[in-house]
């Protein structure tokens, strides 16, 4: 006989209501995995934060994430396709900001956990 898990049922059964209303309501969420995986690189989100924090031209990022203009270039086109970042060009610079509070929202969110973990560890 198999040696039961302790993080899994016993037994299969489920609530029909509560998952038919679930089903419902997680409909359509796998629409946020593109901006969960641009959110996911590391360096995509030290730059995410710091547009959060204030605009920045693009060698302003290459020099907070230590890359080249080029890589900060790349990382801020993929953030602006995703929809996080918007550009605006003044002469011969081109400044990034957050495309809206939303993403700094939940920065601030994930940051708050974050503490919240390491304080309950």
């Amino acid at each position: 006989m198999p040696k039961a898990s302790h993080d899994v049922c016993d037994i299969f059964c489920f609530n029909e209501e509560k998952v038919s209303l679930l089903k419902r309501e997680i409909k359509g969420i796998e629409q946020l995995a593109p901006l969960f995986k641009a959110l996911a690189d590391p360096t995509r989100l030290k730059i995410v934060y710091a547009l959060s924090l204030d605009e920045l031209c693009v060698c302003d990022v290459a020099s907070i994430i230590g890359s080249s203009v080029a890589a900060a270039s790349h990382h801020l086109r993929l953030l602006r396709s995703s929809g996080l970042a918007r550009y605006r060009r003044e002469g011969k610079m081109v400044f990034y900001r957050l495309a809206d509070e939303c993403v700094a929202t939940i920065l601030e969110t994930a940051m708050r956990h974050q503490v919240h973990n390491e304080n309950h560890s």
